[in-house]
């Protein structure tokens, strides 16, 4: 299996993180989001993955997937064990919910490719963007917060006492709301449950740090 990544890439620290739960054996191929203007805007990459982003991923039969929640969604289903969508279908459905507050509230909006057009194209200072950034992380988190501080089924982790989807989503936001310097003060629960995750294994080896291309 190949995963293609950038190491301060959060989709792809979702995707290791998945891989590393289940166990697998996978070799991670570095595309640098910034140098020489961004290597997944090359043309051999882009035939491999159109939306030049990462992560890509290849699986042992050569199946190319895109999208981390596809990806991981994928590898429950083909690799179920340990689950990261376990439960009812009403439990999972909570897991997926979580999840997406993230990937698709979250996260899009202080992407790379939308932090680039605020400074290249919109002429945004370096401050604004921070702001913006900041802006739109937090509020995200905080609303993520009252709602696991609103259900039941949160644990040690987001949905019980195992790490699930949610959790594989939840780390890595929370590592970009840090390098930004974001003020996570009163998500008392995000952060307990983002000290939880890093206490195992799977999820320290995901890290950015620990990456082959990491600077």
């Amino acid at each position: 299996m190949k995963l293609y990544s950038f190491f301060r890439s959060s989709a792809s620290y979702r995707v290791r993180i998945a891989l590393n739960l289940k166990g697998l054996d996978y070799d991670v191929i570095p595309v640098h989001l910034v140098k020489g203007g961004g290597e997944q805007l090359s043309e051999s990459y882009r035939k491999l993955n159109p939306n030049a982003l990462v992560p890509t991923f290849i699986d042992d039969a050569g199946a190319v997937l895109t999208q981390s929640l596809a990806i991981m969604e994928y590898l429950d289903e083909v690799h179920p064990e340990p689950l990261l969508l376990p439960g009812s279908a009403l439990d999972r459905a909570h897991i997926r919910s979580l999840a997406l507050q993230i990937a698709c509230d979250i996260h899009p909006l202080n992407n790379l490719r939308i932090l680039r057009y605020l400074t290249r194209d919109l002429k945004v200072s370096e401050d604004d963007k921070n702001a913006w950034y900041r802006h739109w992380c937090v509020s995200g988190l905080a609303a993520l917060e009252a709602t696991l501080v609103a259900d039941s089924r949160t644990g040690t982790f987001c949905a019980g006492e195992k790490p699930t989807l949610a959790d594989c989503c939840l780390v890595p936001q929370v590592a970009n709301a840090q390098r930004f310097d974001c003020d996570l003060t009163g998500m008392a629960t995000v952060m307990r449950i983002h000290t939880a995750c890093l206490d195992l294994d799977a999820f320290a080896r995901a890290a950015p740090a620990n990456q082959p291309d990491a600077e």
